[in-house]
């Protein structure tokens, strides 16, 4: 009788939480990305998940290293706020590495999971984010091997059995969605945020949704495809879209949304073909591209009618004062 009674606990259990994860997977997602470095605190109430960045694989390849902790842990009590937000550790990073040696030593990569979860738990968190820049390529100056890829799969698939049922795990990808193994993987995860942006420099857009005459190149829709024929659902992937711009010299190659409406001397344009503004010279030199609210707005327009699980941003602190960016596209995914 006791058997018979437990087995139906575990029978209404195992519904509910299967309806609880089918209503989270449809749930569209605003994901903002929030840096260690930077001191503003986020309004809790513009985004459904926050991801903090960044963590890193530790010097003995067995755990993960925290960035101002301190900070982190203010951020998760932004939850008393609003119950709803989610708050998850990004663990990598352009330039982050160690975690080629990681993955390689079976025992080493369980090792590093488990601490995940440890750190789930103690922070209160509710799920990690890996950010690996990227499996098998050397940019950044970081260590890979062949195997990496490969060895990327398995990674996921043990973060998933250590982080169990009940909390996120996601990956940031290159634009081209190259690098991974995705059908060896993606059921073990949440969700995938395409890194769609630094997809060019100036004078050539770094973020337009669609190819143009001006700006030829990848372009958002280019790398959405590529995520769909390499088996992402697209229930599964978010747009990734930046709040700064990349440009020339004059102005410089990284620039926050926040500077570039100061930079009045020069002139604002838009290409109607990649759906993006940018900056010219007083000679028509293109200076800068970047996004601005109107082309946020119709990034988030084409995520909803592509049936994408939400869209991504980096980062947080690029807005401006009057959060002119996070405002338009909270609005706009509601």
């Amino acid at each position: 009788m006791n058997k018979i009674f437990a087995f139906l606990v575990a029978f209404c259990l195992s519904l509910t939480y299967s309806a609880a994860k089918g209503k989270l997977q449809d749930e569209r997602v605003v994901v903002a990305y929030v840096t260690s470095w930077s001191q503003v605190m986020p309004d809790p109430f513009c985004m459904t998940h926050i991801t903090y960045a960044f963590g890193g694989v530790n010097k003995t390849f067995n755990g993960v290293d925290i960035s101002n902790p301190d900070r982190l842990r203010a951020i998760v009590r932004l939850k008393a706020q609003n119950p709803s937000l989610r708050v998850m550790l990004s663990i990598g990073g352009w330039g982050s590495g160690r975690f080629s040696e990681m993955v390689t030593d079976p025992h080493l990569r369980q090792l590093f999971c488990e601490d995940c979860r440890r750190i789930v738990d103690d922070y209160g968190l509710d799920g990690i984010d890996i950010d690996w820049e990227y499996p098998g390529n050397p940019g950044g100056g970081i260590s890979y091997a062949p195997t990496d890829k490969d060895n990327f799969s398995l990674l996921m698939r043990d973060l998933r059995q250590a982080l169990g049922t009940d909390r996120l795990l996601t990956l940031a990808t290159a634009a081209t969605g190259g690098f991974y193994d995705f059908p060896a993987f993606v059921e073990y995860v949440d969700f995938v945020n395409m890194m769609t942006y630094d997809m060019g420099s100036a004078p050539r857009h770094h973020a337009p949704l669609f190819n143009s005459g001006r700006f030829e190149g990848t372009c958002c829709q280019k790398a959405l495809q590529a995520h769909l024929d390499q088996g992402v659902p697209a229930r599964k992937l978010t747009l990734g879209m930046p709040f700064y711009g990349r440009g020339t010299n004059e102005v410089g190659n990284f620039c926050d949304y926040s500077r570039i409406i100061e930079l009045t001397q020069f002139h604002k344009q838009w290409d109607k073909e990649a759906r993006v503004p940018y900056l010219t010279d007083d000679e028509g030199r293109v200076v800068m591209g970047f996004d601005d609210a109107r082309s946020l707005k119709i990034k988030c327009r084409y995520a909803r009618k592509q049936g994408l699980k939400g869209v991504m941003y980096w980062d947080y602190n690029g807005d401006d004062s009057q959060g002119t960016l996070r405002k338009c596209v909270w609005k706009a995914m509601r």
